[in-house]
């Protein structure tokens, strides 16, 4: 039992040292004497005085020091990072840091994934800076998950009230990534491409750590340095499906229902601009499966390529994914390891009996009750082991990167006589998985790729 849970840990971790920000970004800057090479694209030094670091996300410190680490004394470098408070070297208190000369600029409290006031006061510090560029500049966009709530702008007739409005509200109706950027695009200043449009640096190139199935390039952290290609009658009709009966401020409303004029077709940019993905959820699947491989699993693996729904369904499917692990026909290939990665939705229980969670705690705890109704022995359940966990460490508004079940687990939920439907209903599962030692804890990470998930029996010869 203990080596399954060791197994299956080691066999996540894999998926995410190969997400790392820092070495991720160095392998894709290369320095080769005067010339900068940066996806299959070459820059001399002759071309420019300086370099322009900006850009925001929760792998925000890790890529900038990925950046100056690979450029090393090429050029001078100023810039300006929104990242979560306690990404070092920023401090918990909020107080701002620099890595030689690019501010480090806490601009949201940890696990609290809203726009703030330090984090408007920092964007527009960032679009201060990409403005003041000139055609001697380098511009380098260092973008991440968790972008669009650390990169705040409210559009002119909106404030940053109405905009944490729109966030909880969708968020807590069960809206997708794409939904919600889709909104949070038409209601900003800097998202959409408002960056590359502010941006009057000669060269823009953006690096991106995905955390958007599919990797659009115009959803992850809302597309700061892409142009849009949707429309306010788009972010209409996501409010027209989860908020029917109009609840959000009337503001909101009003600037979709009558943009500005030009905001439709914004003026082409003059910027030479190029977009560059680095990592993603199919890399840490891939790396995961490496390691099962390893240590000698016969694994199955799939990243998802768009949204999968409810953390609820996800959960279930992977507990029957993993009875079917446990009991093969006899004729059956034998797999012992599977491996996911995506990112579910939670619909949030009203704030009055809402408890503490995230996702993928919310997906375990729902395996879980799957499992129960599969009425495992006390053998099977001694070979199973279920895991689930953000990459970034963070798991909804708490500290664990997700959760664990096993037989361990179980037992000690039965001793306790936990109650797993009603912490479903209320999304609690922070506090089941917390009593019974079943929490997942990493610590933020520095990075941001969506989840991963792994499932990994023993045959009936224990491993």
């Amino acid at each position: 039992m203990g080596d399954l849970r060791r197994d299956a840990t080691e066999i996540w971790t894999a998926g995410l040292d190969a997400v790392r920000a820092q070495p991720l970004v160095q392998r894709s800057v290369q320095r080769d004497g005067d010339h900068l090479v940066i996806d299959d694209q070459t820059w001399s030094r002759s071309q420019f005085d300086r370099v322009v670091l900006v850009g925001g996300g929760k792998a925000g410190t890790a890529m900038a020091r990925g950046f100056l680490d690979a450029i090393g004394d090429w050029l001078p470098v100023i810039g300006w990072l929104n990242v979560p408070a306690g990404t070092e070297p920023a401090s918990k208190d909020g107080t701002e840091a620099k890595l030689g000369n690019v501010t480090i600029h806490p601009a949201r409290p940890a696990s609290v994934n809203e726009p703030t006031d330090a984090g408007v006061e920092g964007t527009s510090e960032i679009l201060q800076m990409v403005a003041n560029a000139g055609p001697r500049d380098l511009c380098v966009a260092l973008i991440s998950g968790g972008g669009s709530a650390l990169l705040p702008a409210p559009a002119v007739g909106i404030t940053l009230e109405d905009k944490q409005a729109v966030t909880r509200f969708l968020s807590a109706a069960g809206a997708d990534i794409t939904e919600l950027n889709t909104v949070r695009k038409h209601l900003s200043r800097i998202k959409g491409g408002g960056l590359l449009q502010a941006c009057r640096a000669s060269h823009l190139i953006t690096l991106i750590l995905s955390d958007v199935l599919g990797d659009p390039l115009d959803v992850i952290a809302s597309g700061p340095t892409v142009n849009d290609t949707s429309t306010a009658e788009d972010a209409l009709r996501v409010l027209g499906k989860l908020d029917p009966n109009q609840q959000l401020p009337p503001s909101v409303y009003r600037l979709l229902e009558h943009p500005p004029s030009g905001s439709t077709s914004p003026p082409e940019s003059s910027v030479l601009s190029s977009l560059c993905v680095i990592g993603n959820n199919a890399v840490a699947v891939d790396h995961s499966g490496i390691r099962a491989e390893q240590l000698g699993y016969n694994h199955v693996m799939q990243s998802a390529r768009e949204c999968e729904g409810s953390a609820e369904d996800v959960g279930r499917h992977l507990a029957d994914m993993t009875v079917q692990m446990l009991r093969p026909p006899s004729d059956a290939h034998q797999t012992d390891c599977l491996i996911t990665g995506g990112e579910p939705i939670v619909t949030l229980a009203p704030a009055d009996i809402r408890g503490k969670g995230g996702r993928n705690q919310q997906l375990v705890l729902a395996a879980y009750q799957r499992l129960l109704e599969h009425e495992l022995s006390e053998d099977e359940w001694s070979r199973v082991c279920i895991l689930s966990g953000g990459t970034d460490g963070e798991d909804g508004p708490t500290d664990a990167a997700g959760a664990l079940i096993d037989g361990h687990i179980h037992q000690s939920a039965v001793q306790l006589g936990l109650e797993i439907g009603d912490s479903l209903k209320r999304n609690d599962a922070y506090t089941f998985f917390d009593s019974i030692g079943g929490l997942l804890m990493t610590g933020p990470t520095g990075t941001n790729v969506c989840d991963v998930r792994v499932a990994v029996v023993a045959s009936d010869i224990v491993r």
